[in-house]
C-alpha cells in the first residue's frame, strides 16, 4: 500500500463512524467514476499479475479435479 493510502485511512480511522462511511462513500464514488467496472489495475498489480502468468500457474478451469495426480 503507497504512503499517501496508508496516511488517509489513518486520517479516516479518527473520524466518528458517520464521517467515516461519508469518506468511504466519497472515495467509492471516485473509484467508481474512474474505473465503473473496477478493471483497471495499478502499475503494481499488472507487474504481479505479468509475474503469476508467468509462473505456469495453471487456471481453475484446466484442471480435472477428479485426477488431481496429472497436475505433478
Amino acid at each position: 500500500m503507497s504512503n499517501i493510502a496508508m496516511d488517509v485511512a489513518r486520517m479516516v480511522d479518527m473520524l466518528p463512524e458517520a464521517d467515516q462511511n461519508f469518506a468511504y462513500a466519497f472515495v467509492k464514488k471516485l473509484v467508481l467514476a474512474w474505473d465503473p467496472d473496477f478493471t483497471k489495475v495499478t502499475p503494481e498489480e499488472a507487474q504481479a499479475l505479468a509475474e503469476a502468468e508467468a509462473s505456469g500457474f495453471l487456471d481453475e478451469s484446466e484442471i480435472d479435479w477428479d485426477h488431481l495426480d496429472s497436475i505433478v
